[in-house]
């Protein structure tokens, strides 16, 4: 399954450039995540590569999963090596956070290409609703980027209740 991050969290069109994708594939034991993204040059995290807490305060594309009962997981991936992954039981209760995955990126000029193997314990019972994200920027240039529209009146990534049907195979 690809998500192309395609739009303002307001559901404006960006330009083709500025636009990411999140491809999904399940395995056995893991769900492959792959992205491809514009790399913006933000200023990366001072923490060392790997599991970074407040990933989203920098250069990072996002995946939300749901499953049922509103429990969700949150995987962060920055074009660095950093990464974060909550898992979540109700909007904003974090349970369990920083949980460890492989993770392995390359920036190649303009663009950076991330694969994540997220191990399926860390991810909530199918079937899944989801929605990728994109965020960059610094200060007043921060970008909020998604695959399907929020309908909210500000960037809102943990309004779950928007998040569309998602078919993993």
């Amino acid at each position: 399954m690809r998500l192309a991050i395609d739009k303002t969290w307001d559901g404006h069109a960006i330009p083709r450039a500025e636009q990411a994708s999140v491809r999904l594939y399940l395995r056995p034991d893991a769900l492959i995540v792959e992205v491809s993204a514009p790399f913006h040059r933000d200023p990366k995290p001072s923490a060392p590569v790997g599991p970074t807490w407040k990933l989203w305060e920098h250069e990072v594309v996002e995946l939300f999963l749901v499953g049922e009962n509103d429990r969700y997981t949150e995987i962060e991936l920055g074009p660095h090596g950093h990464h974060l992954v909550l898992r979540l039981e109700g909007e904003r209760n974090i349970v369990e956070q920083q949980l460890p995955i492989g993770f392995a990126t390359r920036i190649d000029g303009t663009r950076w290409t991330g694969v994540a193997r997220i191990p399926l314990a860390h991810l909530p019972a199918r079937p899944w609703r989801g929605n990728a994200f994109a965020i960059h920027g610094v200060g007043g240039q921060r970008r909020y980027l998604v695959a399907t529209a929020l309908g909210t009146a500000q960037p809102d990534f943990h309004c779950i209740s928007g998040f569309e049907a998602l078919s993993v195979g």
